[in-house]
């Protein structure tokens, strides 16, 4: 009786014995210290350190008295930590006849950043979507027009679109600028829009229309709820676009109406009086805060409407 074995116990004794000689099932375990992970890893942190480095030094700049800047060791933490050099930079830096910081170039950025995004975004996904999904005489030609445009050197159009707003009376005004960052974003906003809205599904498309939606039921009702991604692309593009831009604020405004990046240039350029290279770092950084926070807190969405707007051409 003790050495008999249950019928129950069988299956149990074979499987096991079955393991022994077959061996261990499933992937093969990765070394975490492999010449492969070393090599990605150790890429990454180099590429890391060649963009944290500079931001470590000028944050660290940015907290220095002048005393401790001319010892010279820049990358040493501050002794004394002082926001002086930021709030120096905010309301009492010189940008030229007026001294009041950039708190004016702020408000003037986004005075110009809010209604070119709004109306860039807003005229280019029209456009993407009506090239994906309503095909009309001449679609192909227009969208070629536009993806020409995206490839203008900038630098060919200054003058006659001075010249534009000149005749417009616009010239040296905030909305003057407004109308030249929608125009210029555009083309390229437009081939986002257009891929992203090919990539949805077109059955979707065909079930609206059917149950008699028209051109802006099925874009209000349809489209927008599941572009997202690509409209938190569309705006990290054209914020970060409009607010770094240097070139068009210079060239079509004027003292008073100048962006935020002009004033920073007049801030760090001057030649007179001692150069505050800790209000030149605090200043840099105010003006860059903007782009890094709307980055911040929509990358997961970026990556996913880039991933989606580049899939299909």
């Amino acid at each position: 009786m003790g050495h008999n074995k249950t019928p129950a116990a069988m299956p149990e004794i074979t499987l096991a014995s079955r393991g022994m000689v077959d061996g261990p099932s499933g992937p093969k375990p990765t070394k975490r210290l492999s010449r492969r992970n070393i090599m990605i890893y150790g890429i990454l942190i180099v590429v890391s350190l060649y963009y944290l480095v500079p931001l470590y030094v000028m944050i660290v700049t940015s907290l220095k008295g002048m005393p401790e800047i001319r010892l010279g060791n820049i990358f040493a933490p501050p002794v004394e930590i002082t926001f002086e050099p930021w709030v120096k930079a905010w309301a009492e830096a010189c940008t030229g006849l007026n001294c009041d910081g950039l708190s004016r170039g702020f408000w003037n950025s986004v005075r110009i950043t809010i209604p070119s995004v709004l109306a860039s975004i807003a005229i280019a996904s029209v456009n993407g979507y009506a090239l994906a999904n309503w095909r009309f005489k001449g679609a192909d030609i227009f969208f070629t027009i536009l993806i020409f445009g995206a490839f203008i050197p900038y630098q060919v159009m200054l003058y006659p679109i001075v010249i534009m707003l000149r005749e417009i009376g616009l010239y040296g005004t905030l909305w003057g600028l407004v109308i030249v960052h929608t125009i210029f974003g555009m083309p390229i906003l437009t081939l986002l829009f257009r891929n992203y809205f090919t990539s949805l599904p077109e059955e979707l498309f065909k079930a609206a229309r059917v149950d008699g939606a028209g051109f802006w039921g099925i874009y209000f009702r349809i489209m927008l709820p599941m572009s997202l991604p690509i409209f938190v692309v569309a705006m990290i593009l054209q914020v970060t676009g409009i607010w770094n831009d240097f070139l068009f604020g210079v060239v079509y405004t004027k003292p008073e109406v100048y962006p935020m990046t002009v004033q920073l240039n007049n801030i760090v350029n001057s030649t007179q009086g001692v150069k505050e290279y800790n209000v030149n770092m605090a200043a840099t950084l105010l003006t860059g805060l903007v782009p890094l926070a709307i980055y911040f807190v929509s990358g997961k969405l970026f990556v996913r409407g880039i991933a989606a707007g580049a899939v299909k051409g």
